[in-house]
């Protein structure tokens, strides 16, 4: 059960109350105050040494971590190197210190429980505290002797960790183990099941949940590898459901309503490929059923269609990805399929300027990256976006895209149209290379990247353009159908 808080806040026993008294704060110096803690965190500097990468850690590295310049502390599980915090702590060096190299949950509750570490310290996060064989395997037969909160698939029998055919999730993992995890926990009211990716994941989310007829379906895309969690739940749960993600701690959550409420002795039944880590390309696409609920023209051959999913999915697309549909030869139902595509975020976090070639519809995937790099990629410089299509009434959301191009001073849109009206002062023609030589400039020290996405012909043909500038594979991507 959760503790739910008294109408008094702080509660008059409160650790915040007592803590309030008995925590000296220290003077900090000019340029440590908390708002310059924050702009530090939002400037994209690597704060742990890792850049982004979450590793889990052993007892062993982590005491190894203990001085003022190299200073790593655990709380609830997770490790933080808070070398960079250490002139920002209001309570000084020295209180950090105390955290240094070992296990700090105990100290923090003492000093602070009710401060948000998660989202202050989430630049700093570099890992998770590696599991001990021991405690799994004392845990097996009794979970709660682990954690009265947390409940995972275990067997009923200490035994049978020794079986071959045991689900790897259940194995202690190895020290550079990057498979993800899960746990679940529950109230008397909810169930909640967490999935530990062991990476940072963007902000735009990566996860697919379909709940039917009791059973859950939860993917999470990892790039090119896909972690699904497939179960009967062992009771019934409200068709609609939540999902929460901490895009800095890389955790997935899912939490659902119970029909009756009570405490359950286990979360389900595993079904087929239940806690599995695949390559998606080996992965067959699950199809939900939809319904169309509205159809806008955007030009004159141009629709969005809008969909309504299931009471219990919940569907974030990745970012470059799209979704395929499927109907019956009459037409009389409308399925939808789960996120698919090769586009990795990855090449995109160090960049310093995007150059984005679209013909007609090809700009689809455009919109989502425009927007994804102009708020998220810290080092971006430039993002320029080369329009090719027929006339000016085939352009999709043009004045959408010259007014973001006035607006932001990272953004420009060059339209360019093969058969414009007389009246079209714009660029003419077809791609060509004396078009991209003007429009992609390499300034010196960048780090550019391509994305090309339209008709095959356009596609093959841009390719080997940018190629011919001397651009190489790794800084090119093509979106195909």
């Amino acid at each position: 059960m959760l503790n739910v808080p008294s109408q008094a806040f702080p509660a008059p026993n409160s650790q915040q109350r007592v803590s309030q008294s008995a925590r000296n704060k220290v003077a900090l110096k000019p340029g440590c105050s908390l708002m310059d803690w924050i702009r530090l965190t939002k400037s994209g500097k690597d704060l742990t040494g890792f850049r982004g990468r979450l590793i889990e850690v052993t007892e062993e590295e982590l005491r190894k971590h203990n001085t003022r310049d190299d200073c790593w502390t655990c709380i609830r599980g997770m490790v933080y190197n808070v070398s960079p915090y250490m002139q920002f702590h209001p309570g000084g060096e020295d209180e950090l210190l105390k955290a240094a190299g070992v296990d700090g949950t105990d100290l923090f509750d003492q000093v602070h429980r009710w401060v948000n570490y998660e989202s202050m310290l989430k630049e700093c996060l570099v890992g998770r505290m590696a599991a001990k064989p021991s405690t799994l395997i004392h845990g097996s037969s009794n979970t709660q002797k682990i954690n009265p909160s947390v409940n995972r698939l275990y067997p009923s029998s200490p035994s049978t960790l020794l079986e071959s055919n045991l689900p790897s999730s259940l194995l202690p993992p190895p020290t550079k183990d990057h498979c993800p995890r899960f746990d679940w926990f529950q109230t008397d009211v909810t169930v909640n099941i967490t999935v530990y990716t062991k990476c940072k994941i963007p902000t735009s989310g990566i996860t697919v949940v379909d709940l039917q007829g009791g059973t859950l379906r939860v993917e999470v895309f990892l790039g090119k590898l896909s972690y699904l969690l497939h179960l009967q739940l062992s009771h019934e749960v409200q068709e609609h459901l939540s999902v929460h993600t901490a895009s800095a701690v890389g955790r997935v959550q899912v939490c659902m309503h119970k029909v009756s409420s009570g405490q359950w002795a286990k979360l389900g039944e595993p079904l087929e490929s239940h806690d599995s880590f695949l390559h998606r390309k080996d992965c067959a696409l699950f199809y939900r059923k939809c319904v169309l609920v509205s159809k806008t023209h955007v030009t004159h051959d141009t629709s969005v269609f809008h969909f309504q999913m299931p009471p219990g999915t919940v569907m974030q697309i990745p970012v470059g990805e799209h979704v395929y549909l499927k109907t019956t030869v009459k037409g009389d139902s409308l399925a939808i399929s789960s996120p698919n595509g090769s586009f990795s975020l990855r090449p995109l976090h160090d960049i310093t300027h995007l150059y984005l070639l679209a013909a007609g519809t090809g700009f689809t995937p455009m919109a989502r990256l425009i927007r994804f790099t102009l708020h998220n990629v810290g080092n971006l410089r430039n993002t320029k976006l080369m329009f090719f299509n027929r006339q000016e009434s085939d352009i999709l959301w043009r004045s959408e895209l010259d007014q973001l191009a006035e607006m932001e001073e990272k953004f420009e849109v060059k339209h360019v149209l093969s058969e414009p009206s007389d009246d079209w002062t714009g660029c003419r023609g077809r791609i060509d290379a004396s078009l991209l030589m003007d429009f992609m400039s390499r300034p010196k020290e960048s780090r550019c990247f391509v994305c090309i996405c339209g008709p095959t012909p356009f596609t093959k043909l841009a390719r080997g353009l940018v190629q011919q500038m001397g651009y190489c594979d790794e800084e090119i991507h093509t979106f195909l159908g």
